[in-house]
């Protein structure tokens, strides 16, 4: 089902509608600063393995990504270095993922790889939408089922495509073609694995 949330003044009670949704296991699809994506509250076990299942995704061998609302909570769920939070604080909101390396806090679905990817998208609807959750949110990126390497920016496409799959799709216009650009900071040096959209901003 889709329902409308426009970004520049996010409806409360269509707000309040997904946070229930969410609440109760459900899962959703939303925009971002790049592509559309598929997520659920990240702290739900069942709802993160169902979307592992729709996606066709082995919690083991991928790297399981999260938003959070702001960078004064992502300590709680990565380790996060000085050097590292002064490149996060430079650059989100934004469209990176950084990889950081996993805290005891996150479900053990997260801890097979113990890493995990955080976002800060610069988008007022899934920021809210977190913050009012109180829980990060699992994300990860929808494609066109028909063509696994294109993403699909329309959300009204999406609902066809999704719509009886997930629990709902919020249209927040049309969405990106160009994913985040990923960051990995789990070693000793910081690395860009996969250029997206955005320039990171270096120290």
């Amino acid at each position: 089902m889709l329902i409308k949330i426009y970004e520049e003044n996010p409806n409360s009670k269509a707000i309040n509608q997904v946070i229930n949704i969410l609440r109760e296991g459900g899962i959703i699809i939303y925009p971002t600063d790049t592509v559309y994506a598929m997520g659920c509250d990240a702290l739900n076990v069942r709802a993160v393995e169902k979307i592992c299942k729709i996606k066709g995704i082995n919690p083991q061998k991928s790297n399981l990504s999260i938003i959070c609302p702001n960078l004064s909570n992502i300590s709680e769920y990565a380790k996060v270095s000085n050097p590292v939070f002064k490149l996060m604080k430079r650059n989100l909101p934004g469209p990176f993922t950084f990889i950081l390396n996993a805290t005891n806090s996150l479900p053990k679905i997260y801890k097979n790889r113990k890493e995990v990817g955080i976002r800060i998208p610069g988008n007022k609807i899934i920021l809210t939408l977190t913050e009012e959750l109180g829980n990060p949110i699992l994300t990860t990126s929808v494609r066109d089922k028909d063509d696994f390497m294109e993403y699909c920016p329309d959300p009204e496409l999406i609902d066809e495509a999704y719509g009886n799959i997930v629990d709902r799709v919020i249209d927040g216009g049309y969405g990106g073609l160009e994913p985040s650009t990923i960051v990995d900071c789990t070693g000793e040096e910081i690395r860009i694995v996969r250029q997206g959209k955005g320039e990171l901003i270096e120290l």
